[in-house]
């Protein structure tokens, strides 16, 4: 059976938030929209964000690093949030995998956001149901698109290129293939869930200063690190 899902780098993820914001901006006005906003342009902005970037900083100055972390609904083999809807409101389709929520039928009782380990669902104030990433199904399925269109809009979107989309159960898959070659992992395995969704593992790599910034033809870098060298 179809597994759809999305395998993220986070080795090329820079956080820059294009993501969220094209997801935002198509999912509003699509099939599963509106995404509510509340006091966008006021102290404490808040609302329905299908896709979510988390930042975090690690180790100790001046030993520190920044990594992002892009998060959505990760589409569950085995979705917790599906059986615990006391009005089927919530359910995984059988053709690809992909969870959804029949608004029609939600009544907004969270259940299904207390199940989900991941934080991932976002009950709209507004409506007063629970919201949620859908993969752009509306897009993927859209035969009056060109076919490199037909992917979620995080995907199309993103500057970096470290968003992939497809069937993790098909072997010759951009995606599956990914994930067997560069170790690809999800998030909180012990938890039983099988999210379908994957994550790229970062890597540490040195750059040496000298040899790949410091060019005879930038002449700001070499004024500077001279300027270091004599202290100052």
């Amino acid at each position: 059976m179809a597994q759809f899902a999305l395998v993220i780098d986070l080795n090329t993820c820079v956080g820059c938030h294009a993501c969220a914001t094209n997801c935002k901006e198509w999912n509003t006005q699509a099939a599963f929209g509106p995404l509510s906003d509340f006091d966008p342009y006021g102290r404490e902005p808040h609302g329905v964000w299908y896709n979510r970037i988390m930042t975090y900083e690690t180790g100790e100055f001046p030993n520190t690093q920044v990594f992002h972390l892009p998060k959505s609904c990760l589409h569950c083999q085995d979705a917790p949030c599906v059986p615990v809807c006391p009005t089927g409101a919530s359910y995984k389709r059988e053709q690809d995998g992909i969870v959804l929520v029949n608004y029609d039928d939600c009544i907004g009782c969270k259940l299904c956001s207390w199940s989900c380990p991941y934080g991932c669902r976002e009950f709209d104030e507004a409506d007063k149901v629970m919201k949620k990433c859908t993969l752009c199904i509306d897009r993927i399925y859209d035969e009056t698109l060109p076919p490199e269109h037909r992917k979620p809009a995080c995907v199309l979107t993103c500057p970096a290129k470290a968003r992939f989309f497809g069937d993790i159960e098909d072997p010759n898959s951009e995606v599956y293939k990914v994930i067997k070659e560069r170790n690809g992992f999800v998030l909180f395995p012990d938890m039983g869930t099988n999210p379908a969704n994957h994550y790229l593992p970062r890597t540490e790599t040195k750059v040496h200063i000298d040899e790949h910034i410091l060019k005879p033809d930038n002449p700001l870098f070499l004024e500077v690190i001279q300027k270091h060298y004599k202290g100052g």
